[in-house]
């Protein structure tokens, strides 16, 4: 994920400076891979001579220590630079990949994947045409056995009837195609916008559990790319896979040096290769379905396939995946409720992953959390809070939180492994979320049919008018309902609905989305099936309009409490009383009792901004004014309600303080707002 806002409106807390640090970071990490590859050469040249590859380690240590000046550093910087550089006038030629950029709102200055990229890799290795062609007649071969029986089961008109058994069949045969296939069919399970619904759920069940490769080959991995043989870096190792996947498997060891327990994670051995040549013959498939693509989704076959081909790579690349780790680490750092894994940097590579083990209870075992003394509802609260802070506060959230991958420690705290699948959403991304809750809330379906053209569902110069009265009863249907009966499993099959009727096509991101949102709604219905998700979202949401210091939240909250130019008093103490709400639950939770939890509602900012706002922005004082004395009397009662909710929240000498300090700077700002409108009237 080396993606870095370009926008206009960066997130706040990921400063000019973070951006440096992680380009260098990545920089030195490819530097370092570089200089591992070269000691794994020396490994293997002498692998009898452990004294030789102990000697090579400590040069190798050497060699990449940060603060090293010598010549090999230079070089390999130099090399890593050009290559950069080249990446990116690659990315710039391609078209499908600039228009995803734009879409997200990022640019991404380390491309692990291109179609010139794929192309080259595939082409320069010998007897790459009888492998294509090969492989090529294989694919070509068995989905048109499948399309055939398909075509045959619509003329004999019986389609409808056999779609059960089409598609375990589908699932089957996405299966026995390889790792490609296995990751594609993941894919598909949450786009609706290409395939239908009664497929799309035998394909969540699409197993990724695959056979284990030998343990010598591992470990053989293990020791190419640490550059050091096995027995000196672990004390112990598991004689056994942990788990086994498409694209590698996972042992348990323990360092020798520490004593402590850490999972290892290797790359299935020549997986690359098979990647990159499906990849290259996905394309080549998707540039004959251009034409029907761009009727039916409004985007190009190509640039699906680029979507998916992005992630794909950089799940393979491990040292991804331990820059993800970090990062989740760096935003969790401060919350006691979430377990993130430590990663140990200097024993990564490209096909191998060292972190901390985590020793939890499986999350779909409500009976073993409840025994382990965990309190069920505050387990769920820490969790909804959790993936809700990924998605609307980081943007960099887990895109496949199944239950294999989120454990309950036994202090309460949840615990998320397996960082390769992750996504971003960039900060423009995020706000034009938030502005489609805002434009739900004021059910304002117009304006919401055209944030999907900005998220990139729809493509430009759509006509939104015919999907503005689909949306309308989409929401319509699911809010009325109230909090007992929502669930983002109904809206989301009422959503697919409107995906198959209209050219929408589902970008990578939002999918994953979707798939995450989904997955930890079924892990909380698991554990406890009359759970109310959106019990514990609208209060977060809520808690973040309130008292999130972005200025743009800050713009969405005015949205909310304004319909019609009319101040909505009923809205204020909804959210207020909800923001309290989701204070307390944190704050009383069983489970976190000696942790640091906020146990108040902190609104001076907010107060403050609100102040400032009143007397600077005419608009805004006008309609407040107006909201006080509508309908020719003062609307005392209402202030007093409000009053009321947040007199225990606010600390009155505190705010006085913080305004009397913040005095000059809302006069300089009075004069200047006053000189302008002066200088505009003349």
């Amino acid at each position: 994920m080396e993606s870095i806002h370009c926008n206009s409106l960066v997130n706040p807390n990921f400063s000019l400076n973070q951006r440096h640090r992680r380009i260098n970071r990545a920089l030195l990490d490819r530097r370092d891979a570089l200089l591992r590859s070269l000691n794994a050469v020396e490994l293997r040249r002498s692998r009898t001579f452990s004294a030789v590859r102990t000697s090579n380690f400590s040069v190798t240590a050497a060699a990449t220590d940060v603060g090293g000046r010598n010549s090999t550093d230079a070089s390999v910087m130099t090399t890593a630079m050009s290559g950069v550089e080249r990446g990116i006038r690659v990315g710039k030629s391609n078209s499908a990949l600039e228009q995803l950029d734009i879409e997200r709102g990022v640019c991404v200055p380390f491309r692990k994947y291109s179609p010139e990229t794929v192309r080259s890799k595939v082409l320069e290795s010998r007897g790459a045409v009888v492998s294509l062609v090969s492989r090529g007649v294989e694919i070509v071969w068995t989905l048109g056995l499948y399309w055939s029986t398909l075509m045959y089961d619509f003329l004999v008109g019986r389609d409808e009837e056999v779609v059960p058994f089409r598609a375990r069949q589908l699932r089957n045969l996405l299966c026995n195609l390889g790792p490609s296939f296995i990751k594609a069919g993941q894919v598909l399970a949450n786009r609706p916008d290409i395939i239908r619904e009664d497929y799309m759920n035998e394909l969540c069940i699409l197993q990724d559990d695959v056979p284990p490769f030998p343990n010598e080959v591992a470990f053989n991995i293990i020791e190419e790319e640490l550059g050091q043989p096995l027995e000196a870096i672990f004390s112990k190792i598991s004689s056994e896979t942990i788990a086994a996947a498409s694209l590698g498997q996972v042992y348990r060891a323990t360092l020798r040096a520490t004593g402590e327990d850490v999972a290892i994670k290797v790359q299935r051995p020549q997986i690359e290769p098979i990647i990159y040549r499906d990849l290259f013959l996905f394309r080549t498939l998707a540039s004959f379905l251009n034409g029907f693509s761009l009727q039916k989704l409004g985007c190009n076959a190509e640039l699906i396939v680029d979507e998916f081909g992005e992630k794909l790579l950089e799940e393979l690349d491990y040292t991804l995946e331990a820059r993800n780790i970090e990062d989740f680490l760096e935003n969790f750092k401060d919350d006691p409720t979430v377990k993130i894994p430590g990663v140990y940097k200097n024993l990564c590579g490209p096909r191998v992953l060292v972190m901390e083990w985590i020793d939890g209870i499986r999350c779909t075992d409500p009976q073993a959390i409840k025994d382990a003394g965990i309190d069920l509802n505050g387990f769920l609260t820490v969790g909804v809070s959790a993936a809700l802070r990924q998605l609307l506060e980081f943007g960099l959230f887990h895109g496949d939180p199944h239950p294999g991958n989120i454990f309950a420690m036994q202090d309460g705290r949840i615990a998320y492994v397996d960082f390769g699948n992750v996504a971003v959403l960039s900060q423009q991304n995020k706000q034009i979320l938030i502005d489609a809750v805002v434009h739900a809330v004021n059910e304002d379906y117009g304006e919401m049919a055209n944030d999907f053209t900005r998220l990139g569902f729809l493509a430009k110069d759509t006509d939104v008018s015919p999907i503005v009265p689909a949306l309308e009863a989409i929401w319509q249907n699911s809010a009325g309902k109230g909090l007992a009966d929502f669930n983002f499993r109904s809206v989301t099959g009422q959503f697919n609905k409107l995906v198959y009727d209209f050219p929408i096509r589902i970008p990578e991101r939002f999918s994953l989305v979707i798939r995450s949102l989904l997955t930890q709604e079924g892990i909380c219905f698991t554990l406890k099936p009359d759970f109310k998700f959106l019990e514990v979202a609208y209060p977060y949401v809520a808690k973040r309009l309130l008292t999130d210091p972005n200025p743009a939240l800050r713009e969405r909250l005015i949205q909310v409490l304004f319909k019609d130019g009319v101040f909505q008093w009923k809205r204020l103490e909804n959210l207020l009383s909800l923001a309290k709400e989701n204070v307390a639950k944190m704050s009383s939770n069983p489970n976190l009792r000696v942790k640091r939890v906020e146990s108040k509602l902190d609104l001076t900012d907010t107060i403050k901004d609100g102040a400032r706002l009143f007397l600077l922005d005419e608009g805004i004082r006008r309609k407040l004014i107006l909201a006080l004395t509508e309908d020719s009397k003062l609307h005392v009662e209402e202030l007093v309600d409000v009053y009321r909710l947040v007199e225990d929240e606010v600390d009155i000498p505190t705010l006085a303080m913080e305004v009397v300090r913040d005095l000059p700077n809302v006069f300089r700002d009075f004069v200047l707002s006053w000189s302008n409108s002066v200088l505009s009237d003349r």
